[in-house]
């Protein structure tokens, strides 16, 4: 995966806004203000995405390339190295996880304004 079908792959997701709120260098994505995907911009080595904790824990065993959310709470975030083994299919499903965990944590008058 390059960097632009990471970009196109998170702006076609609905409601997702992309920011750079610790610095031009990083590129996050978020939905209704709330972060669910982030990377570096100059070097797209990696992408820390939110994860269920069980499942967290899981792939991290299962993926070489998954290790504990950089610089992020380790029990809700993995970090994702993009030059790994792992398939694209499964980075974007991942990264769709990330995107439906923050929803389904979002007030319900949010996530029906997400559905329409």
């Amino acid at each position: 995966m390059d960097i632009e079908q990471y970009r196109e792959y998170c702006l076609s997701l609905p409601g997702v806004t992309e920011e750079f709120p610790f610095g031009e260098e990083t590129l996050v994505y978020k939905v209704a203000g709330k972060m669910f995907a982030l990377s570096g911009l100059e070097e797209f080595n990696s992408i820390n995405l939110k994860c269920d904790p069980e499942e967290a824990v899981e792939l991290r065993e299962r993926y070489e390339g998954v290790t504990p959310g950089y610089h992020m709470n380790k029990k809700h975030w993995n970090t994702v190295d993009i030059h790994s083994n792992i398939p694209n299919k499964l980075l974007l499903q991942w990264i769709k996880n990330s995107y439906d965990l923050v929803v389904a944590s979002l007030p319900k008058k949010e996530r029906e304004k997400l559905s329409q």
